[in-house]
């Protein structure tokens, strides 16, 4: 076979050119004309493992962290043994282990797995010594070489003097790479900062999962939901008993409300018609909390749910096959067949019997790819659910086999009130007093439920009723996000937060201190899980106050809230990237010089965060991969970012060490702009080649993080971009360097005004979003002020 764009010959079995990396005409053809058999699914689902496994194996090896992860850790999995007539029942092994899959998928990891083994268990950054000579700047910069050669707003100059840096808050556009690429036209050295490298991993990030939720995933959630339907269809005509009549009945409800959402085309049975449109159309308003029409049917209090969730956001705006598949998957997120409603668990029963046959292949595909990048359900399900029913219905159990059976469905409704309620609430629950137990209320079954993580961990523990009131009696019904960098080790977050009354909150402090001892605990499994607590990981390096050894600039209070920033402004990337899956608690490089300046820059001097980058790169490009669903262009654009990652953890410790860097290494600073713009060309969503292009698809973001059930959410962002100048040492003399950070925004907003990206980018005035009629702008947080300054 001929490539058709190369004309070079390639494998038949090849979907990718190897020469040319364009996808071949005949794997384009066949997907359109061949649906994929059940074994096929099989398959991909035994790789989707493989590939979770790999990824622990990849961290465990790479990161110096356990190479398995602790299936009791407060990380992913709830309990999942249950006592069933005096036996104990376990569940079903989530499919990530090894040992879960076939032999032949696994011996295909093994050569990969075993290449990482070669490459040590410890991070490569430990041990560095800082040693960089202690200088002072002065006033007015006098001792500062090429002062007069960098053209800075007055307002820096005296922050510059004080602290060493300054940051000029919006004046750095839409995207990192221009102003980069400006001060190598006008031979100003650059500062290269993390900032600058987590967002072009954020980047990757969603236009990976992005792709593969486009081109894959949404239609095997069509197929799945349809199968779905048809099994539902089929459990309610040979059901007689008027209970379990009822649950099945809102089974087809509930698929049938899935189809109309992702688009099929199936026809919806009219006895749940009415029901079905009442429904779609309360998820299509997406105003708030409101009674579910479908799953209220027949229970004793309703069953309420905050619609506003269902409003499409992050990338998923906009596209139209991206916001179906948004609303599906957070339909099938949301609900929660709750245990203490007997209806409601003899639907969730009905549902695990339906999805034990020929929906559960595409189940699997689509639970366990998304894993990769979010993480694993903290709900139960499928998995905790089908051994329960097997144990007590027998191995054969039938849909038939159920009616006139009370005395074995009083057995299955007490097994499942054994289960562990989730890690996170993310249903509404009435106000029952400080300290209340919810678990009755949240305890029950989801048919693809949203994923834990750490950070929403922190903040369902850190917020009412857990840390009951403050002195005025108010109760914390949202989180602040510094909470998370506080619990993960950031003193100043705590001061920060000090400041602002947090531990005014009867439990707070008591609350935190337990999460810290928690994480201690359970560190390891809890950074292993996913790409998600990988990027976490990455991110910890921050946290930690620089001392002696570092440059002046690193030594202070005010960087350590330069470091906050910039963790919180990634953190915002990451939410915005998942926000379908994680739970809430409720180039051009031409150009010669103009004249004799030294243009030698300097790399943020952050090693272990750079070597932790890299690596978590190296892990997607390998994770993916095995998928099968990473073309050769974006493996090369990976492995880009991963080398320059690895570069810029050699110089930084080079830096750090005192050592003189080469001319090629002046040179990567040097091009830096370029190397960025690169790597947005790969993933932006345009095809504008023009310096405008950066108002199209610009840095900034907004997503919510929690929510207040009485009418609020807090939503971070990120907003226009802002220049940084640091004065940094270079043999013997000291130089100023400018370079880009992100900005961070905090802000309650209207539950049912969940701002989108557009709307966001609208409420900052970016170029094609510009709108007249938009709302003002929030406040930065206060506690950035101190090493940043507004210009006007």
């Amino acid at each position: 076979m001929f490539c058709s764009n190369c004309g070079k010959q390639v494998g038949g079995d090849e979907r990718f050119c190897p020469h040319c990396g364009k996808p071949l005409a005949s794997s384009l053809a066949q997907k359109k004309q061949q649906k994929v058999s059940n074994t096929t699914l099989r398959i991909l689902v035994a790789v989707a493992g493989v590939v979770v496994v790999l990824l622990v194996a990849i961290v465990a090896m790479k990161f110096g962290l356990p190479k398995k992860i602790n299936s009791a850790a407060i990380s992913t999995t709830p309990a999942a043994t249950v006592t069933v007539s005096g036996k104990k029942i376990k569940g079903l092994q989530r499919p990530t282990l090894i040992s879960s899959l076939d032999k032949e998928a696994a011996a295909k990891a093994a050569p990969a797995l075993s290449s990482y083994r070669k490459e040590g268990s410890s991070d490569t950054s430990a041990g560095v010594k800082p040693d960089i000579k202690s200088y002072s700047v002065e006033d007015g910069l006098s001792n500062v070489t090429n002062a007069n050669d960098i053209m800075m707003p007055d307002a820096v100059k005296p922050l510059l003097a004080k602290n060493g840096f300054a940051i000029a808050e919006d004046t750095a556009g839409y995207e990192f790479f221009e102003t980069y690429e400006m001060n190598r036209y006008s031979l100003i050295p650059n500062f290269v900062t993390t900032d600058s490298m987590m967002h072009s991993y954020h980047l990757y990030f969603s236009y990976l999962l992005k792709t593969c939720e486009r081109e894959q995933l949404s239609a095997k959630l069509r197929d799945m939901s349809e199968v779905m339907l048809r099994e539902s269809q089929d459990q309610l005509g040979k059901l007689t008993d008027d209970e379990w009549q009822n649950a099945a009945w809102r089974n087809v409800a509930f698929f049938s409300v899935a189809c109309k959402l992702c688009g099929s085309d199936v026809p919806i049975p009219e006895a749940v018609e009415s029901a079905v449109d009442r429904e779609v159309a309360q998820i299509m308003a997406a105003s708030g909390v409101g009674s579910s029409t479908v799953l209220s049917e027949g229970t004793k209090d309703g069953v309420d749910l905050d619609y506003s969730q269902f409003k499409p956001r992050g990338y998923y705006e906009g596209d139209t096959t991206l916001e179906a598949y948004f609303r599906t998957m957070m339909w099938y997120g949301q609900v929660n067949f709750t245990q203490n409603e007997e209806t409601l668990d003899r639907s969730a029963l009905l549902i695990t019997m339906a999805l034990n046959g020929d929906a559960l292949s595409s189940w699997e595909a689509i639970y366990t790819i998304t894993s990769f990048f979010a993480g694993a359900s903290d709900d139960n399900g499928y998995y905790e659910y089908w051994p329960v029913i097997q144990a007590v219905y027998g191995d054969d159990a039938t849909v038939e086999s159920l009616n006139n059976a009370e005395d074995k469905w009083k057995i299955f409704h007490e097994a499942t009130a054994q289960m562990q309620a989730p890690k996170i609430n993310s249903v509404v629950v009435a106000d029952s007093g400080e300290g209340a137990d919810h678990s009755s209320e949240t305890l029950g079954f989801r048919f693809m439920g949203q994923r834990f993580s750490l950070d929403e961990r922190i903040f369902s523990q850190l917020l009412y009723s857990r840390v009951g009131k403050n002195s005025a009696g108010e109760k914390r019904m949202l989180p602040n996000a510094l909470d998370v960098p506080s619990v993960l080790g950031s003193m100043e977050a705590q001061a920060i937060l000090h400041e602002a009354g947090a531990d005014d909150f009867a439990k707070y402090s008591d609350n935190r201190e337990s999460l810290r001892k928690e994480i201690a605990q359970n560190g390891d499994a809890l950074w292993t899980g996913s790409l998600y607590a990988q990027w976490l990981y990455t991110l910890n390096p921050l946290l930690t106050a620089k001392g002696e050894g570092y440059p002046a600039f690193m030594q202070s209070k005010e960087w350590e809230r330069k470091n906050l920033q910039t963790y919180l402004a990634s953190y915002t990337e990451l939410k915005h990237d998942t926000v379908l899956y994680s739970k809430q608690a409720m180039a051009e490089m031409g150009g010669g010089p103009l004249e004799e300046l030294d243009d030698r820059g300097y790399v943020e001097p952050e090693p272990e965060l750079y070597g932790r980058l890299s690596r978590l790169t190296q892990g997607t490009m390998e994770g993916l991969s095995h998928y099968g669903v990473l073309s050769s262009t974006d493996a090369d654009g990976l492995k880009t970012l991963a080398e320059l990652a690895s570069k810029l953890e050699t110089i930084s410790k080079k830096e750090l060490a005192n050592e003189k860097l080469s001319d090629e290494e002046y040179e990567l600073i040097r091009s830096y702009g370029g190397q960025l713009e690169h790597l947005w060309d790969l993933t932006a969503d345009t095809d504008n080649q023009s310096w405008t292009k950066a108002a199209e698809c610009p840095a900034a973001v907004v997503t919510d993080i929690a929510t207040d059930p009485n009418g609020s959410v807090l939503q971070v962002g990120t907003g226009i971009l802002s220049k940084i100048y640091v004065v940094f040492p270079i043999d013997g003399e000291l130089h100023i360097a400018v370079g880009v950070v992100s900005s961070f925004y905090q802000f309650e907003q209207p539950m049912a005004s969940r701002l989108t990206d557009s709307e966001w980018r609208s409420m900052l005035g970016i170029g094609t979003y510009q709108d007249a009629n938009s709302t003002a702008m929030p406040e930065k947080p206060a506690w950035t002020k101190s090493f940043s300054c507004e210009i006007r």
